[in-house]
């Protein structure tokens, strides 16, 4: 099997199982926002801001460190991850893993209250933040089996995993909830998080076990102290610098989103509306409009192995043509589904989110579709040419310049400051590493293959669409017109990007 064959089916196969699980956590959302109500869902919210950055803490950049020098060894190595040299790179990987994930779970569970009480001003959170300390280190060392995975090209290893814990944490929420009942917010969140930690154990368990049983490590053949001193400072060199710059841009976006509700309620906002508001964007918007992005993370994941295997391999050539590639799915995918979510925002809202009034944000978030797509895989070829540290450097600066902006404009302007901060910063951060591309690789950016026909032919799509809808019902109502209206549009999209393509091909070739 060719390298871009293989792929593009690991593509296809992270994407299956990524829409498959977004769709899953989209329905759960709806499951328990209907159920634990909008204020749990923003104090929850609150809650994963500050995991977050436990888990940043718990991690260290060690995911990344695993994938990229993983991906190095094989390329080097004509026995594809046979070599003892993968071998010692994993254990340093779990290490590492144990060192940081133990000392953060420690520290999370000790400084819970204190978190709790004087930093999110909720004592409810307190319980919950105690339980998910238990989960850092699970979590850590699957992201080093899960860099392996992805690194020999076994994704759907990963995938099987993923499948698992999903299934392992719905029915554990539903029936914690069940038993322990929705009634008042602390409830509500420590059913969630304890289903969550009971998932994440049994996702860890699955992952090692897919490990011991690879048989492509060579347990027969040990690395010599040279190659194992070696590899240790190689991990070290990578994660590291990528952990302190993630712990600062974690800190800030912790900062950041314990500021939002508080921001809001200056506003002129009462307490509960404001976790509300701040539950409705984060926890059903978000998931939302970043649903389609399955197939693009998908393949941005996917990125890193092998930008980093062809760097090693000094084909530069071929590092271009994935680069074009990526500019050009890239855009023409994330135009379109902007252009869709735009056209349809209410409709669509209103079918996943029947309850919430989640339409209007859904319209004012979705232009910035092609930015945040676009800088996800950039991202993914800057890290496997060695970029990571600049990348978590504009990231760092994303998360100050949206701590700046939240603290000066939502006492202002309310959730439209907020709006306001996130087209800011998300912009800035995509310039930023799409010059650092442009500049490392030499590049040339072609503007009217990835954005002017993909902008044309999604403007005449959403066009025609609306011109049926009003001609024959006025109104779309119901999730099977609504599907055939979106599937009309992105079919109808992609007939015109094709044909446009097509004259391309023939005015080159009369040339």
């Amino acid at each position: 099997m060719t390298k871009f064959k293989r792929f593009i089916i690991n593509g296809l196969l992270i994407t299956a199982v990524s829409l498959l699980m977004r769709t899953i956590a989209v329905s759960f959302n709806v499951y328990l926002s209907e159920t634990i109500g909008a204020v749990a869902m923003g104090v929850f919210t609150l809650i994963s801001t500050v995991y977050g950055f436990a888990l940043t803490v718990a991690t260290s950049g060690i995911g990344l460190a695993a994938t990229r020098h993983i991906a190095e060894a094989v390329g080097e190595d004509e026995y594809s991850g046979k070599s003892p040299a993968v071998r010692c790179i994993v254990k340093k990987c779990v290490t590492y893993a144990l060192v940081f994930s133990i000392s953060s779970a420690v520290i999370l569970y000790v400084l819970s209250p204190y978190i709790g009480k004087n930093i999110l001003s909720d004592e409810r959170t307190v319980s919950s933040l105690k339980c998910l300390a238990l989960t850092l280190p699970p979590i850590a060392l699957s992201s080093v089996f899960s860099g392996y995975f992805t690194a020999v090209r076994r994704v759907y290893k990963n995938a099987v995993v993923q499948v698992f814990g999903q299934g392992i944490k719905i029915f554990s929420c539903i029936g914690l909830i069940t038993v322990l009942g929705a009634s008042d917010v602390e409830s509500a969140c420590l059913s969630v998080v304890i289903g969550g930690t009971v998932a994440e154990l049994g996702s860890f368990t699955i992952q090692y076990l897919f490990y011991l049983f690879e048989k492509s490590i060579r347990r027969d053949i040990k690395p010599s102290p040279h190659s194992e001193k070696r590899a240790m400072k190689k991990v070290l060199g990578t994660a590291l610098p990528v952990a302190f710059s993630a712990y600062a841009r974690s800190g800030l976006i912790t900062i950041e989103h314990i500021l939002i509700p508080k921001g809001l309620e200056k506003s002129g906002s009462s307490k509960d509306l404001s976790l509300a508001a701040y539950g409705t964007i984060h926890s059903m918007v978000f998931p939302l409009i970043f649903f389609p992005s399955a197939l693009s993370s998908a393949f941005a994941g996917l990125l890193v192995p092998e930008v980093a295997e062809s760097l090693a391999q000094k084909d530069t050539d071929r590092i271009h043509r994935i680069i074009y590639k990526v500019f050009f799915s890239a855009l023409t995918f994330a135009i379109g589904t902007a252009g869709i979510m735009m056209c349809f925002s209410y409709e669509l809202s209103n079918t996943v989110y029947p309850t919430a009034n989640a339409g209007r944000y859904v319209l004012m978030i979705a232009p910035l579709i092609p930015v945040m797509y676009l800088d996800t895989s950039v991202d993914g070829i800057l890290k496997g040419l060695g970029e990571q540290v600049y990348c978590m450097g504009v990231n760092i600066i994303d998360a100050l310049l949206s701590v700046i902006l939240v603290w000066l404009l939502l006492p202002k302007m309310g959730i439209s400051g907020y709006i306001l901060t996130v087209y800011f910063t998300e912009t800035v951060n995509a310039a930023l590493s799409i010059a650092r591309l442009f500049t490392v690789t030499k590049i040339k950016p072609r503007i009217t293959d990835w954005v002017i026909k993909p902008l044309f032919s999604i403007i005449i799509s959403c066009a025609v669409a609306r011109a049926i809808a009003s001609h024959m019902t006025g109104r779309i109502e119901g999730v099977w017109a609504l599907t055939s209206y979106l599937a009309f549009t992105a079919c109808l999209y992609i007939f015109l990007i094709f044909i446009l393509n097509i004259f391309k091909r023939k005015s080159r070739l009369s040339h």
